[in-house]
């Protein structure tokens, strides 16, 4: 605790003697790796992109601001007949299942050097949704929209909080302050995060049947919703 208390003194002191951007945002590729019990239930990982923005509270290390990501962790793609009166016609159905995850962030970084560590504090919520699209097979116009029909299948949120950490290397920053260009610093930017999720319900690949009455059913899953989140982007601060 005292080495915790000692960092973050000096933390406190380097953003009273240097200046820095107000603002920072960035984004990501980002892979969630399900745990615990989620990952009982979903034994694949989820692929995707995250986005956050931040606010740096006058000369102090703390950001305060959001961020927001979203996972596909299954998809399945096939072909159907476009009804039982229109047999010679048929579709692509594609369905997806997808989390968005969106939190409020506090995060404690340094304020100097071309390498930056960070800790960052979540809360917020995790939303669990499966939709099916019906698409045109052979659409060919880019300037409409080839989806015929869409339906969500499931959908549940759940409350999440974590915490993570990671790293900003600098790769760019503005070295005559006269030209008072608005961009100050371009960073590569790699983290880890852990998120705690509360009980959802959920779909996944393959928990879907179709009866003899040829009515669709789907196995509905239960469970906490922690995962990891690992990204690799890049930041701007300005």
């Amino acid at each position: 605790m005292k080495n915790y208390a000692c960092v973050f003194i000096l933390l406190f002191f380097a953003s009273l003697a240097f200046a820095q951007p107000r603002f920072q945002f960035g984004a990501s590729f980002a892979v969630g790796v399900p745990q615990n019990d989620f990952r009982d239930n979903i034994d694949n990982n989820g692929y995707g992109m995250k986005g956050h923005f931040a606010y740096n509270l006058p000369r102090t290390p703390f950001w305060l601001g959001g961020q927001v990501g979203f996972l596909i962790y299954g998809h399945e793609a096939r072909k159907e007949a476009f009804s039982s009166t229109i047999p010679d016609v048929t579709v692509d159905v594609n369905t997806n299942y997808s989390i968005l995850l969106g939190h409020l962030m506090l995060r404690v970084q340094s304020p100097v050097g071309s390498v930056r560590p960070y800790l960052d504090g979540l809360l917020g919520f995790n939303y669990f949704s499966t939709t099916t699209d019906i698409e045109s097979e052979d659409w060919i116009d880019n300037d409409n929209d080839s989806r015929i029909a869409s339906s969500t299948n499931q959908s549940d949120m759940a409350f999440s909080y974590g915490a993570g950490g990671g790293v900003m290397i600098r790769v760019w920053h503005e070295v005559d302050k006269k030209k008072n260009t608005t961009l100050a610093a371009v960073f590569v930017d790699a983290g880890v995060q852990y998120i705690r999720g509360n009980e959802a319900e959920y779909l996944k690949k393959g928990s879907r049947w179709v009866d003899e009455n040829n009515r669709v059913n789907w196995q509905v899953y239960k469970s906490t919703t922690d995962l990891i989140q690992v990204n690799v982007g890049v930041s701007f601060a300005f």
